[in-house]
């Protein structure tokens, strides 16, 4: 049997929009991919509704004619400078008399670890189970069917501001879409990614795109940290841009074209193979930049945002245990050289993330741009309808439906 999936990937510099087919067994044919450039987003968050809209309408439609399937419902990434998360726990009794866990006492525990204090202006997207504890008994992944007084859960929890995340679902409503369920969007890149072993061992996930680098540790199978850092492809260049008073068209087409995130050694004073043509500022003016210095630019940036990734995984408590290393993925860490310069300053493997598996159209996407498109897809099928609330597809919802009812599908995935 199989079922019809959409993923939309709503980022600050495209819009990708992707339909599959996804069989029982679990493999995926891409059947149609709708991109467009993205507008109406800074940093991963709604500024202009309108604009946002016919974005996401344009990359809706592209898919609907590849595909030949009319697009109702779809998984859509969310992220941005809102996201924040942090970890809390959860104690509860057994139920039963002869101390038997059940399904009901984990969802009580999960539960539980939700009543914490959230700000009234922020809301819960995930809560998502890493390890319990029976009795003392730490590290134990599947709790049902053994006996024990008292059981403990340590969560990971996702929150994003109110008005950013409304703002995202009115976007994707007037675009003619419902929406199955929101992902934070490295989850979904990892679902693309990173294999059951790099989630076992340890490993950070850095998704770059546009507007920010969204972050995910995975220990021990689960997620244990997740961050956003405001910063991603578009400030380096926007660094060319101001340091060398071109056009960002001019600019984005040096990254891509000559652009490295290692600079080497300056070339010789005589040297005239080491300079490019280049549009100025003034129309129809023209420039000749020297390649080494376009790298220095890039290079500067670029170490920012390797110190800022080290910082967090400072921050995360996981330093020296992620013997897996970083995997990098989305449109920003196709730079040439990055994933050498994040080897050689943290001293850590590191791999680039592409998705793969994949039948169909899935040359279109061979490229770590499409990993968290392509992640939404994994997670629908998955994790499917159960774990949306009855309210996700009102304007009016206050909240996330059901707690019971949202917390099933990540016992499917954490408890088999």
């Amino acid at each position: 049997m199989q079922r019809t999936i959409v993923g939309i990937d709503v980022g600050t510099t495209k819009v990708c929009t992707i339909v599959a087919q996804v069989s029982d067994a679990g493999s995926m044919n891409i059947l149609g991919v709708g991109l467009t450039p993205s507008k109406g987003l800074d940093k991963g968050v709604v500024v202009n509704i309108d604009d946002a809209v016919n974005a996401i309408a344009t990359s809706i439609e592209k898919a609907e004619r590849l595909s030949g399937y009319r697009i109702g419902t779809a998984f859509v990434g969310v992220a941005g400078r809102h996201i924040a998360s942090l970890n809390s726990r959860g104690v509860v009794a057994v139920q039963r008399p002869d101390h038997e866990i059940t399904r009901n006492d984990v969802a009580r525990a999960v539960e539980s670890a939700q009543a914490v204090a959230i700000p009234t202006q922020r809301e819960i997207i995930h809560v998502i189970p890493r390890a319990y504890v029976v009795d003392g008994h730490e590290g134990i992944r599947d709790p049902i069917g053994m006996s024990g007084f008292r059981l403990e859960v340590e969560t990971h929890i996702v929150t994003g501001e109110v008005m950013a995340i409304q703002n995202l679902i009115k976007s994707v409503q007037k675009a003619g879409v419902e929406i199955d369920d929101l992902v934070l969007q490295p989850l979904a890149s990892g679902e693309a990614v990173l294999t059951a072993e790099d989630k076992d061992r340890g490993v950070m996930l850095v998704d770059m795109g546009g507007g920010t680098t969204d972050m995910a540790i995975f220990v021990q199978g689960g997620v244990w940290h997740t961050s956003v850092l405001p910063v991603g492809g578009t400030h380096f260049t926007n660094d060319i841009v101001y340091v060398l008073h071109t056009p960002h068209n001019t600019a984005e087409y040096l990254k891509l074209k000559y652009g490295s995130a290692i600079a080497g050694e300056p070339p010789a004073p005589d040297d005239t193979s080491d300079l490019i043509d280049a549009e100025t500022l003034t129309v129809g003016e023209k420039q000749q930049i020297s390649r080494h210095l376009l790298n220095e630019i890039i290079q500067a940036r670029a170490e920012q945002v390797v110190e800022l990734i080290y910082n967090e995984i400072k921050r995360s408590g996981y330093e020296g245990m992620l013997p897996a290393g970083i995997v990098l993925t989305g449109g920003a860490a196709q730079l040439s050289g990055f994933d050498e310069l994040v080897r050689e300053m943290l001293g850590m493997p590191v791999r680039i993330g592409i998705p793969s598996d994949l039948t169909g159209l899935a040359d279109s996407l061979d490229s770590p741009s499409y990993a968290t498109g392509v992640g939404l897809l994994r997670w629908g099928a998955r994790h499917g309808l159960s774990m949306l609330g009855p309210t996700h597809r009102s304007e009016e919802r206050q909240g996330w439906g059901n707690v019971y009812e949202r917390f099933k599908g990540w016992m499917r995935e954490f408890l088999p």
